[in-house]
């Protein structure tokens, strides 16, 4: 190959780089593309020029027209599939490999920065065209000699890497995108799991051959255990080992699963409530229906006593058309914690039996899919106890006043766990409206207890007559009895069990609470508004001429100092004044060193919103505190906003 003349870059190779990064790298080109319909055009533009340019005094015959094709079409599937599936911008890559130690060919990386989001090929019809929605990954696969995912932190990178001389053969692509795996082909599973080897001569390949299990195999159960590592869904699990099997070991697969219900006396007793056909792929699209209805039919049923080895099971003839009359197929049981969660099956036409590598491979991932459906599972038990606990913790409903409108926004920032803020707006009795808004210390369990502990006591304490002071200092007390008696039954645990006496600290069992509390009158005109502010964010009055200011003074948390006294401020509502009351969620929002309120950032923001009604207004500070910084907030968010009528 002769000398292309081109833009050199220099690279170093990070220690997670992927395999195609690194010596042999000659060119490289790159952009950023934001992550829209029109990202796939723009890609196609970018790598036809690089190719263009990369042509300029190369040999005749190594940038072919076949190439160009084949690159532009591999480049279109991989941006359209981060388009559709993550939304975020994409980082897209393309180099140039010219060196005797790395074969010869372009690579092209597309990353997006949704890297929880697996890849999607689901195979199925869509209403869009087929050059910008994309045609399936199994293309990709067909046009490049290798292909693959690399996963880092806050990005997912797919690449494909096609030859320099052109396209692969046309036969061979045909062959690919019908779905006929490297099984069919004679190949060995050393072959099927380091294709960059089959041109080498036969020596080399033999050597690779021997290395094969103690290198192939471990690369090919790394990728999937990056594939399936922290996916949430036992369902995307079952669909992601599907990818990983067909067609590169099978011609077909498909995923049983054990459905679960939850039992009555706890949420870890879990009852199986029979198999669901999760997931069942083909190389052949064309058979993937046929193939469900057959096996629906008949569900291998593996004998209790077979663990996670291979069991043959009957072929489904009938549903593979004339080319897949007969064939092999093995069952694996998915078996985690020593609980069954479901059955593995693979099928291969034409075959009398898989090779010992290949099932001894399979039997390997199967326990890699049976953990991660383990992991989603206990991931789903623990996200459904947490929102049924949220949904006790919060209001159903918050109370309409007379004469004032209210707005809400309320964004835990773990959708899978409890929230540390809380809120509520409730009637209090002779004419009275209460409201609060509220940030407990910590997340999870221990906020849940918190927020369990205080709104109730809230209402009552409101409901009993209490004036907005006398409810603050009861409060304080309350939580300061209830951290004293949580640490004395800990130590006396300790005790019991032997351990030392532990020397009185501020742990876990510290109740601190920042709230702002307060109690509405309306009357002829206006409403009358008493309120106190105990550790937390000031509120804010916006006036109808756009006027903002504090309408409360800063006071001590709750649940840190005996017997606080608390004291409260008392102003007027009139038509078109606003109560801005916010968490330090919205305060604390961080941009680099910067936080939203910064130099009055929020009585700024507020002051924008003069003339907007009560939505309008929590909508905009929402917006603009998310605008704020470049990631998505760190903290819990509340804000409630009061407005006269």
């Amino acid at each position: 190959m002769g000398a292309i003349p081109t833009q050199r870059e220099t690279m170093s190779r990070a220690p997670d780089a992927p395999v195609h990064d690194g010596a042999g790298v000659c060119a490289v080109v790159r952009t950023t593309l934001p992550g829209g319909p029109l990202a796939a055009g723009a890609a196609r533009r970018f790598v036809r020029a690089a190719l263009t340019e990369w042509a300029k005094g190369a040999e005749p015959d190594t940038f072919t027209d076949r190439l160009a094709d084949d690159a532009l079409v591999v480049v279109s599937e991989l941006v359209t599939n981060a388009v559709v599936h993550a939304g975020t911008d994409i980082d897209l890559v393309c180099r140039l490999h010219d060196a005797e130690d790395d074969p010869a060919g372009v690579v092209v990386e597309v990353s997006d920065h949704h890297p929880s989001r697996a890849v999607r090929d689901d195979g199925t019809e869509h209403p869009y065209g087929i050059p910008e929605y994309g045609r399936g990954l199994r293309l990709v696969s067909s046009l490049s000699t290798a292909w693959g995912i690399t996963y880092r932190t806050g990005a997912k990178t797919v690449w494909a890497r096609l030859p320099l001389d052109g396209a692969l053969d046309a036969e061979e692509k045909i062959e690919a995108y019908a779905g006929e795996s490297a099984l069919a082909r004679g190949l060995s599973a050393a072959e099927i799991l380091g294709p960059e080897l089959s041109a080498f001569a036969e020596p080399a390949r033999c050597a690779y051959d021997r290395e094969w299990r103690g290198r192939g195999a471990l690369s090919f159960l790394a990728e999937a255990s990056d594939l399936l590592a922290g996916q949430l869904d036992e369902d995307l699990v079952a669909a992601l080992t599907g990818q990983l099997l067909v067609p590169r070991l099978a011609d077909w697969c498909a995923v049983w699963l054990e459905d679960e219900a939850t039992g009555w006396h706890g949420p870890e007793e879990v009852v199986t409530t029979g198999p669901r056909l999760a997931r069942v792929w083909h190389g052949s699209e064309n058979r993937i229906e046929e193939l469900r209805r057959a096996l629906e039919k008949d569900p291998p049923r593996l004998p209790e006593s077979v663990r996670s080895r291979a069991v043959p099971v009957p072929w489904p003839g009938e549903a593979l058309g004339p080319r897949g009359a007969t064939g092999a197929a093995l069952a694996y049981r998915l078996i985690a914690g020593g609980r069954p969660l479901g059955t593995l099956v693979i099928g291969r036409a034409g075959l009398l039996r898989f090779p010992d590598e290949v099932t001894g491979l399979v039997e390997d991932l199967s326990r890699r899919v049976a953990l991660a459906i383990g992991a989603a599972r206990r991931y789903t038990r623990q996200a459904t106890i947490s929102r049924v606990l949220q949904r006790g913790l919060l209001p159903g409903a918050v109370a309409e006043i007379p004469g004032v409108r209210s707005a809400l926004v309320h964004e835990p920032c773990d959708k899978g766990g409890p929230s540390g803020d809380f809120y509520d707006l409730f009637p209090a009795g002779d004419g009275r409206w209460c409201f609060a808004l509220g940030d407990v210390q910590g997340k999870g369990p221990e906020a849940a207890v918190v927020i369990g502990l205080a709104r109730p006591w809230l209402r009552l304490l409101a409901r009993e007559g209490y004036a907005v002071p006398d409810v603050l200092d009861r409060l304080n007390q309350l939580l300061l009895d209830d951290a004293t008696e949580a640490s004395d039954a800990a130590a006396r645990a300790l005790v019991a069990a032997g351990a030392p006496m532990p020397v009185a600290d501020y742990g876990p069992h510290a109740r601190f609470l920042s709230l702002l509390y307060g109690e509405l009158v309306p009357f002829e005109g206006g409403v009358r508004c008493t309120l106190a502010a105990a550790g937390h964010p000031l509120p804010l009055l916006l006036g109808p001429d756009g006027d903002v200011r504090v309408v409360a003074q800063p006071q001590t948390l709750l649940g840190v100092v005996e017997d606080e006294t608390y004291a409260c401020e008392t102003f007027e509502l009139y038509p078109g004044d606003t109560l801005l009351c916010v968490t330090d969620g919205v305060t604390e929002r961080r941009s680099g060193s910067r936080q939203f309120d910064d130099g009055d950032g929020l009585a700024t923001a507020l002051a924008g919103c003069a003339g907007l009604n009560a939505q309008l207004i929590a909508e905009r500070i929402r917006r603009l505190v998310h605008e704020f910084g470049g990631k998505p907030p760190e903290d819990d968010l509340a804000l409630l906003v009061l407005q006269a009528e």
